[in-house]
């Protein structure tokens, strides 16, 4: 039995509540398998430069060249025989460590880097592999908390290459670009070597390229719509794909979730004998007060209580990230199962104190204010808003948007609205980008034409948004966030000098 004090469960529901804008139903929707309740890190990583030495710039960009000739991530065959094959050719790396597999909407990478933090801080070599890049594509693999590095990323390859051009050979399809990329991250973890992978999906769950793996603790976060031509038009539909990640014996950690999803994960937990823990049950947010650089949260995990735990990020939906992630490391040290004490308390806040998530809600610059986040839909959008409301006392805030054209713009855009003086239309340099005159015929029926500014280059639209953020003086408060996509943000932050 748990030394942990009992707690009150119906003021707990009530806090979580309270805590959230995100429909608490996995609260009042039961399931009939196993539930995980307790009876009775590493150095702050950014995002990595080009390399300095010319030659391996150039070998860099030779692999990059060979990677982007492939099927980008938008082109799909829902198939896992391409991947599965090269694992068989390289001897199953992924079977030589434990993984915890990460699916949802929003939140992934969030959550990766929080899990992978609080592993390291206790003693873990850890593997992160996740998706997609800010800036460089070393970014996807880290090892113990830090980016793959050049040389290494260039030898990775090499190595697989072979195996990769034998698989292309006896496949109707040749390996994708990121059936590659996984391929690479599964054989340098096993050459590292790990003590444990946080995986990220790359889309879906039961095809997606990662899912040769059998994660000891599949993880959820918050399922809502996006990739819905691939995926599914409701949150169930979504969630049938995504539950594909939940294996035999494992156990699921989910985040609070619309009720068609929780049904379709919990029903899929009980098909496979998994143990589940659910925010707002088993595990969640008890209370969260806006602090300096970030908050200050009290989190309720599987084992207990644990308090006075700086984030050093902003948004209510960092601090649901921040309890997903406890409830998962829990997970994996059996907190709950094997073990009834709590995590030691000093490391968690250690950890914690250390994330870092670069491009969400990221400030690069001040006089005015610069944000940067990687919102790309209207649940990462609405997110997002009320985050900027609540860390931020901006008397005037400028949008910059540069999305891509297979998104739910007019979505994005509403939940930008509120929050915007005037928006900034822009498009990155992707061939997925939006023409900026088709994003600004939406922005004008959201905002009004007279809130409307087209300024197709990213360097010009960032420059304007300055200007207007300006035009009530240096010290009034004004501000500019630019959002839309991953590839807009990864941009913006070159442009501005960070990395």
């Amino acid at each position: 039995m748990s030394d942990q004090p009992p707690h009150d469960d119906s003021s707990f529901d009530e806090i979580i509540a309270a805590e959230t804008d995100r429909d608490p139903d996995l609260a009042v929707i039961e399931a009939g398998s196993r539930t995980l309740r307790t009876q009775g890190g590493p150095p702050e990583a950014d995002v990595p430069a080009r390399p300095k030495d010319p030659e391996i710039d150039k070998a860099l960009r030779e692999v990059e060249t060979e990677l982007a000739t492939r099927w980008g991530e938008t082109k799909l065959e829902p198939s896992v025989s391409r991947i599965a094959a090269l694992m068989d050719l390289l001897g199953e790396p992924q079977r030589s460590y434990p993984s915890i597999h990460i699916t949802g909407t929003n939140g992934k990478t969030s959550t990766a880097r929080m899990i992978e933090a609080l592993l390291g801080a206790f003693e873990l070599r850890t593997g992160r592999y996740t998706s997609p890049h800010i800036q460089s594509i070393t970014e996807r693999i880290s090892l113990n908390g830090a980016p793959l590095s050049a040389e290494r990323f260039i030898e990775t390859y090499h190595d697989i290459k072979p195996y990769i051009e034998m698989v292309d050979a006896q496949q109707e399809y040749r390996l994708s670009f990121f059936e590659v990329l996984t391929a690479m991250a599964y054989a340098a973890f096993a050459d590292a070597p790990v003590d444990v992978a946080v995986v990220e999906v790359g889309m879906g769950g039961s095809w997606d390229a990662t899912n040769v793996i059998d994660g000891d603790v599949a993880v959820v976060t918050p399922i809502d719509l996006d990739h819905t031509d691939r995926l599914g038009e409701t949150p169930g539909a979504i969630a049938v794909e995504k539950a594909g990640i939940v294996k035999q014996d494992a156990t699921v950690i989910l985040a609070q979730q619309p009720v068609d999803a929780a049904q379709v994960l919990l029903k899929k937990a009980v098909e496979v004998d998994a143990t589940v823990a659910r925010e707002g049950l088993e595990f969640g947010v008890v209370s969260r007060q806006v602090a300096v650089g970030g908050q200050l949260v009290t989190l309720r995990g599987v084992g207990g209580e644990y308090d006075e735990v700086y984030l050093p990020l902003h948004g209510p939906y960092q601090a649901h990230n921040a309890a997903v992630a406890l409830a998962a490391v829990e997970a994996f040290f059996g907190v709950g199962s094997q073990r009834p004490e709590p995590l030691d308390i000093d490391i968690v806040r250690k950890a914690f104190a250390a994330v870092s998530a670069p491009g969400r809600l990221e400030v690069v610059r001040r006089s005015p204010t610069l944000v940067l986040d990687a919102a790309h839909n209207p649940a990462g959008a609405r997110a997002t808003a009320e985050a900027v409301r609540e860390a931020f006392d901006f008397s005037r805030l400028i949008g910059v948007v540069g999305a891509s054209g297979d998104k739910n713009v007019r979505g994005l855009l509403e939940a930008f609205e509120p929050i915007f003086a005037e928006v900034v239309v822009t498009q990155n340099s992707s061939h997925r980008a939006m023409d900026a005159d088709e994003l600004a015929g939406i922005a004008v029926e959201v905002f009004g034409e007279d809130r409307v500014q087209v300024e197709p280059r990213l360097p010009d639209a960032l420059e304007a948004a300055i200007t207007l953020a300006e035009e009530e003086g240096e010290f009034t408060g004004g501000g500019v966030l630019v959002t839309g996509s991953v590839i807009t943000v990864g941009e913006a932050r070159l442009l501005l000098g960070r990395g």
